[in-house]
């Protein structure tokens, strides 16, 4: 893939329509976001990466024993670097978050023929705030392959994001599958119930996770422990925030009252809450 080669970005109107979709139903599905060069490069990528790291299937039901993941994608090739800040997606999960939003993990699955359905779950479970609750988590799911009903294209629950519980087993739900071409974006709600659908194909199912959170929740992955500073040092400054290199409104994550970016960028200008106070 050029390096050189730029996209046009969502128009405002489109950022908005998906966004207020989110908001209201908990999800909203944008067909030919990412163009076929990024895309078909994004798979030779996460092929390489299965082959490099020798990526093991899962070993439970939740991971699916025929599916294969690679987490930490970006301490895995640079070529990862393009998605969590890509312009036809990330304004979508500021709308839906706010600028200062983290990213809280970034995963390549490869859905394999014969696994079963994932259990019902909501992507935020594991923080311990009261539901329904404000959107704390948003995520943005990159069909690099067609996703159909018949090889596992992703169950959800419309509007489940303002229940008052998490999914439990056995609960009777009125789920709908996603089906979206390659190159398409499903965005939700972290609240919202889904899970993987079944593959009865002989094709394998691909696509990357983004998953954001807001700047002042932990991640689910520990980006800058899983993250050598020489590699954020050559990071986008939008990437190095996202990754946990900022602070949230100028004061949560500060190093001795600087943005803990300085520490990749020594001569960076640190907009932190002490400048703003009146003397």
């Amino acid at each position: 893939m050029s390096e050189a080669m730029e996209f046009e970005p969502l128009e405002e109107l489109e950022v908005a329509r998906l966004a207020a979709q989110v908001a209201e139903r908990g999800y909203a599905v944008a067909e030919n976001l990412i163009p076929d060069e990024l895309r078909e490069a994004l798979v030779e990528g996460i092929d390489r990466a299965m082959h490099e790291f020798e990526i093991p299937y899962g070993d439970n039901e939740f991971l699916g024993h025929c599916t294969r993941r690679i987490f930490n994608l970006l301490a895995r090739d640079r070529l990862f670097e393009t998605t969590p800040t890509f312009c036809r997606t990330l304004p979508v999960i500021e709308r839906v978050l706010d600028d200062e939003c983290l990213l809280s993990s970034l995963t390549a699955i490869e859905m394999n023929p014969g696994q079963a359905r994932q259990p019902l779950h909501a992507d935020d479970g594991s923080y311990g705030f009261p539901r329904p609750s404000p959107t704390f988590v948003a995520l943005a799911i990159w069909a690099l392959t067609d996703f159909t009903a018949e090889n596992g294209g992703t169950h959800i629950v419309p509007g489940s994001q303002g229940r008052d519980r998490r999914p439990n087993r056995g609960d009777e739900v009125d789920a709908i599958q996603v089906e979206m071409p390659a190159g398409s974006v499903l965005f939700y709600n972290g609240s919202i119930w889904h899970g993987g659908g079944e593959n009865r194909t002989d094709a394998r199912r691909v696509g990357i996770v983004n998953n954001y959170c807001a700047g002042f929740l932990r991640q689910e992955e520990s980006q800058i422990l899983a993250l050598s500073r020489e590699r954020v040092a050559a990071f986008e400054p939008r990437l190095r925030r996202l990754v946990g290199y900022g602070t949230y409104r100028g004061l949560i994550g500060h190093v001795d009252q600087r943005s803990p970016e300085a520490l990749v960028d020594p001569e960076i200008d640190s907009d932190m809450v002490w400048k703003r106070i009146h003397r």
